[in-house]
């Protein structure tokens, strides 16, 4: 089974990594017992380096605007060993780094370009209260050309629903992030993203996203030939397929990519979303999961990467202990990768869907640390995504893991 570690990228020699306070915050927020005692031996006076178990999910997005320049070197600075890409493509079928592929009105700046925003698949309509109609707009990179995508810039993602004009709909960055380093947000192609992130001796995982227009895109562009241009994009680059971990919500890029390029498909992850998806889905029932663990290692897939709260549930004491869908996978050989951290906002409140089958013993912040130590203990995750990677570097750091 493959294991984060392996590979050639610099981040096996150990780069100094700089945390910041947030990781000793969550110390001191956890509950007082052994773990937090272990932890606070870490202090901030020892040095931390890059780890692989650390993920940047989409750069840094607790706090930098997702998937551009600033982003990912904040990542980089923060020990995340292996930095998400998420991949769209543009209308003259160049590839972006874009959370999805019609989220250019949430997440740049295109509603304030008039020429640009009259380009997009839906325009800006503002809210009306008189009837109920909430504030929309759909603007997709294949809207775009890379030339205009690149004249874009990178804002947090957000939109206020309510809004009636386009100010007030662009500006609603939750209160628990921040606009702070917002003024610039430079958006990247991915082979921007390859060569920033070769150039920091980091790893790679492209996301290769659904696409949102009818396929074959232009009548020529197929679906293969997309999950292809991924590929191709490392190899033109000279990157060893050992330091890429392509991923997809989709099973059958996953197998794509086994079948026709098996160096980049033997780390492929299969993105499972399947207990949003499926009705009747539930992480402790194996008799709910179609496939089932045995057929997706039976069909060549090796590493599987659900949702935090999709590997754990409570246990006697009020304990977090691994599910059934944890265990399986392991019994199945299946390497497991987990998403995402720091992406809820304050935990007081329970942590929403990232915690819902653990909510009953979450109510603060520090008990993100009490999970990942879960994960990383007991379920045996080989890497976690992080909104905000000194969290997950910290961790790794203290606990010895790759």
């Amino acid at each position: 089974m493959l294991a984060a570690g392996q590979g050639s990228a610099a981040a096996e020699g150990g780069a100094a990594a700089q945390l910041g306070p947030r990781p000793f915050y969550l110390v001191d927020s956890m509950k007082p017992g052994p773990l937090q005692d272990r932890l606070r031996q870490c202090g901030a006076d020892r040095a931390y380096t890059t780890r692989n178990f650390s993920i940047s999910h989409r750069g840094a997005p607790l706090q930098f605007p997702e998937h551009t320049r600033e982003g990912v070197l904040a990542a980089a600075r923060m020990g995340a060993g292996i930095i998400e890409c998420d991949v769209a493509f543009t209308k003259d079928r160049q590839l972006v780094c874009r959370h999805a592929q019609c989220d250019l009105h949430t997440t740049t700046d295109i509603l304030a370009r008039p020429d640009l925003a009259a380009k997009c698949s839906q325009p800006f309509s503002p809210a009306d209260p008189a009837t109920g109609r909430k504030a929309s707009a759909k603007c997709c990179t294949s809207d775009l050309t890379v030339a205009e995508f690149k004249s874009l810039n990178g804002k947090m993602d957000a939109f206020d629903p309510n809004a009636v004009t386009v100010e007030a709909y662009m500006n609603a960055t939750p209160r628990w992030r921040t606009d702070l380093y917002a003024t610039t947000g430079t958006l990247m192609t991915h082979k921007e993203y390859i060569a920033l992130v070769k150039s920091l001796g980091r790893r790679f995982t492209p996301e290769l996203k659904a696409p949102e227009v009818p396929m074959p895109f232009q009548g020529s562009y197929t679906q293969d030939r997309y999950a292809q241009q991924v590929i191709d994009e490392y190899k033109e680059a000279g990157v060893p397929a050992a330091d890429v971990y392509p991923q997809s919500f989709q099973l059958r890029d996953v197998l794509y990519w086994i079948a026709r390029e098996p160096e980049f498909g033997r780390q492929a992850v299969f993105l499972d979303e399947r207990d949003d998806t499926e009705a009747g889905f539930d992480n402790m029932r194996p008799e709910t999961w179609t496939p089932s663990m045995a057929e997706l290692a039976g069909r060549g897939v090796r590493i599987l990467a659900p949702a935090l709260s999709m590997l754990v549930t409570v246990g006697e004491g009020g304990r977090i202990v691994p599910s059934a869908y944890a265990l399986e996978a392991k019994k199945a050989g299946l390497g497991l990768i987990a998403w995402s951290l720091e992406r809820s906002g304050p935990l007081k409140a329970g942590g929403g869907y990232y915690y819902r089958t653990i909510r009953p013993v979450v109510d603060r912040d520090g008990d993100m640390l009490a999970l990942l130590d879960v994960l990383h203990r007991d379920v045996g995750v080989i890497g976690v995504f992080s909104d905000w990677p000194a969290t997950t570097t910290f961790y790794a750091n203290c606990v010895g893991a790759e």
